[in-house]
């Protein structure tokens, strides 16, 4: 019998728009993810949209790529349900987006827009009307309620109603400001002893010593991290890699999986892996200016492989050509200093 997804519950790369792609779920898993969560998808567009159903049920069908948690948004069970079944083959459980602080988020009324008492019933029906319809294991991702301390009261509930896990990402909603103020991992710590299900933590990392201090201070059974894998995808491994290599390991599985991501998530991830170590550098915003202009894959690399290592004062790779033009101007190597404190900025 195959384990339980809530045996994965340790190193967990959390569910980010437009960033999930099926080849970064794979890098993220070399370097010691043990779950990963798809970007949160629309019920109504799974529904409604065969194109967008086909996109990710592509995406989904890789069979290396499990386990795997869909993150699904809503309000209304039956369409929520009906979402679900359409995807839960093709993943090992369904999770119901309960943080999503963003405008869309409030003006569809869904994510951390149904954490109010009010709106506490209907939550409930919802992932009850999940457990009991799905084939698959139903989790939770929220925020802290108002106030704080009715979060514990909520996830019971949550608990009660058929969970069988629930994240917490411990800071109030702000739309405005993601991340506004520390995670409140007081408050994990807090919903650990009141449910008898895992609770994963969510907040607070930026190297791989904050894993261990927020597990080993709240005593979840998982950490989640979302933005800080988009800079340093190795960190559940302790390592941070050279910025040009991990975006090459990066871009050929992009190649070997073409269907299942578009040039601009690409891009955007290119970015993030080459900032996290050279973004106080001279030379990167014209890194930036000339990534937007690539048009493939292909151009991408060449872009790191020739002009990033060049302006990092750093050899090119063999059989590497080292075109003449105005862009190639040697910089200096990164130094240690500048590497650890750009580490200690990403969040």
């Amino acid at each position: 019998m195959a384990p339980a997804v809530t045996e994965y519950l340790s190193n967990i790369a959390a569910p980010m728009v437009n960033q999930s792609d099926l080849p970064f779920r794979q890098l993220v898993r070399r370097y010691k993810a043990s779950l990963v969560y798809t970007q949160m998808l629309l019920p109504d567009r799974l529904l409604n949209d065969h194109e967008y159903l086909e996109f990710h049920l592509r995406e989904l069908g890789d069979p290396f790529d499990r386990p795997v948690v869909v993150q699904l948004c809503g309000n209304d069970p039956e369409i929520v349900v009906k979402a679900a079944r359409s995807v839960q083959g093709s993943c090992d459980a369904i999770d119901l987006n309960l943080g999503c602080p963003q405008d869309a988020a409030r003006d569809g009324h869904y994510g951390a827009y149904l954490l109010g008492r009010k709106d506490w019933p209907l939550v409930e029906g919802i992932v009850s009307a999940m457990s009991r319809s799905l084939t698959v294991p139903v989790s939770t991702k929220i925020r802290l309620c108002q106030p704080a301390a009715a979060t514990i009261e909520f996830a019971q509930r949550l608990e009660g109603a058929g969970a069988s896990w629930v994240t917490l990402h411990a800071r109030h909603v702000s739309a405005r400001r993601r991340r506004q103020g520390a995670a409140d991992l007081e408050q994990v710590k807090k919903l650990k002893e009141g449910l008898t299900i895992p609770v994963v933590s969510n907040g607070n990392v930026r190297i791989w010593e904050d894993v261990e201090t927020n597990r080993a201070y709240t005593g979840a059974d998982g950490i989640m991290v979302g933005e800080t894998l988009l800079a340093n995808p190795c960190l559940f491994a302790n390592v941070v890699p050279d910025p040009v290599k991990i975006s090459l390991e990066y871009l050929d599985l992009c190649r070997a999986l073409p269907s299942t991501v578009i040039l601009q998530t690409m891009q955007t991830h290119v970015r993030h892996f080459v900032d996290h170590q050279c973004g106080r550098r001279p030379w990167f915003n014209k890194f930036r200016t000339a990534l937007n202009r690539c048009q493939s894959v292909d151009d991408i690399e060449r872009l790191l492989r020739v002009k990033v290592q060049r302006w990092r004062g750093v050899a090119p790779f063999p059989g590497d050509d080292l075109e003449a033009d105005g862009l190639h101007e040697v910089g200096q190597p990164e130094s240690m200093d500048e590497v650890l404190s750009a580490i200690s900025l990403v969040r």
